[in-house]
């Protein structure tokens, strides 16, 4: 194992920088291609979605729309014990959305000056659910969830189809349980294309959300500058922090558990010794002997890290630099440990709370900030669907109250209009005897 994971013991702090820095690929020439693909679909509309899907996934498409039929059939495919456990992640889910919900804040700041906030629901949020080697049907219920607990009045959902122009049956049973119903079959850069432009079938949203490979992280950055997106992305990532009170088989198991998603996943063991090391490392090499997707995992373990700090308080200061999108605190007191930590997409408690808890079903959003980005950005939440707006009012008692402020700092700043739409009113209000406002 020592062979595949590189580590590193104690090293100075001057190198802790390059120790965070992710594995990112040249992308130069998928940018182009992604450009060439939103400038197809932004001329080329339904036509160009439907060559596309010829094209990339080799499936020829009737229609872009998922039937109501198809839906049905969707229901019928998935077993019971799955329709099960979707039902239950959603109700969880959906417990934790609801109670993030915003209060309106109504506060008078000065006499007669009232100053409110509310929470709009933005109207129309596109959803990007990846399909490839694994469809991700638990995204649907991350991302469909707080659209709805927010109000947003319109949920549209793509997501790529097998050679058969079928979507898969998960896929489509979650977004019925989320109330989902306009789904279309497009994938990659194309769908993110034809949600911020707009084609003759797929309306152009306000918002896109959701992950997804390469193409697709390189069309949201693109078309930022159109479209608001959920958070800039890039490949899945964990970092684990271990001591010798954590269980090095839950540790390997929750470093596979993210290596498997892609060869480009970002795995970090962060522990006090090279004893735990060890013992890890060993772990790793046992389970990952029987996994289905072992060269995948082989692949990111060959990129990723075992760093050894004796120092605790290094350690949590190296989290803090590295800002992981999941965080695993598998040490002592991690609830103490945890409270230190302030740059972190995600974090996971103690030996008994895997990774895949939150990728699940504990209630938690498994659409976090990856790359670093969990330094100045929030993972998914109710707040993301939603924009808050400002509303104030001053009475003519709040306007003399605070005229002679406004006026002062206006004419500071040589913004003398600024200054008249104050002094306008005032006279107004002593051309009245103030008996308007007294």
């Amino acid at each position: 194992m020592e062979q595949i994971i590189k580590r590193y013991i104690n090293p100075d702090r001057d190198v802790w920088s390059s120790l965070c820095e992710r594995r990112l690929s040249d992308d130069g020439i998928i940018e182009n291609r992604v450009r060439e693909i939103i400038a197809h679909v932004q001329q080329g509309g339904d036509s160009a979605l439907l060559s596309l899907a010829a094209q990339i996934d080799g499936v020829e498409l009737s229609a872009l729309e998922v039937s109501a039929a198809e839906r049905r059939e969707a229901f019928r495919q998935v077993s019971p014990q799955l329709r099960d456990a979707i039902a239950k992640a959603a109700r969880n889910i959906t417990k934790f959305h609801m109670a993030q919900r915003f209060e309106p804040v109504r506060v008078e700041t000065s006499p007669g000056v009232l100053c409110v906030q509310r929470a709009v629901p933005i109207n129309r949020v596109g959803l990007y659910v990846p399909g490839g080697t694994a469809p991700l049907f638990s995204t649907v219920l991350m991302l469909a969830i707080p659209a709805k607990v927010a109000g947003c009045k319109e949920i549209i959902l793509c997501t790529p189809t097998d050679k058969e122009g079928r979507v898969a049956p998960a896929v489509l049973f979650a977004a019925m349980v989320c109330g989902v119903e306009r789904i279309y079959k497009v994938g990659g850069a194309q769908a993110v294309a034809a949600m911020a432009y707009g084609t003759e079938t797929v309306p152009a949203v306000d918002k896109i959300f959701g992950p997804g490979n390469r193409y697709v992280t390189k069309a949201k950055e693109i078309l930022s500058q159109r479209v608001a997106i959920d958070m800039p992305a890039g490949p899945s990532e964990v970092l684990v922090m271990a001591d010798d009170k954590a269980v090095p088989a839950f540790v390997a198991s929750d470093l596979l558990s993210q290596a498997e998603h892609g060869v480009d996943s970002q795995v970090v063991l962060l522990c006090s010794s090279e004893n735990v090391a060890d013992a890890v490392c060993a772990e790793v090499e046992r389970q990952m002997a029987v996994l289905p997707r072992k060269s995948i995992a082989e692949g990111a373990l060959s990129n990723s890290k075992v760093i050894v700090m004796p120092n605790a308080d290094d350690r949590i200061a190296f989290v803090d630099m590295y800002a992981p999108e999941h965080l695993i605190i598998s040490t002592d007191d991690p609830w103490g440990v945890s409270a230190r930590i302030t740059s972190a997409g995600s974090v996971f408690i103690g030996n008994f709370t895997p990774e895949s808890a939150g990728d699940y079903a504990s209630g938690t959003n498994h659409t976090l900030p990856t790359s670093g980005w969990a330094r100045s950005h929030s993972g998914v939440n109710v707040d993301s669907f939603v924009r808050k707006i400002t509303f104030q009012e001053a009475s003519p008692k709040g306007l003399v109250e605070l005229g002679d402020t406004i006026v002062t700092m206006a004419r500071a700043e040589g913004l003398d209009a600024h200054a008249n739409a104050v002094l306008e009113r005032l006279k107004y209000l002593d051309e009245k005897n103030n008996t308007i406002w007294i």
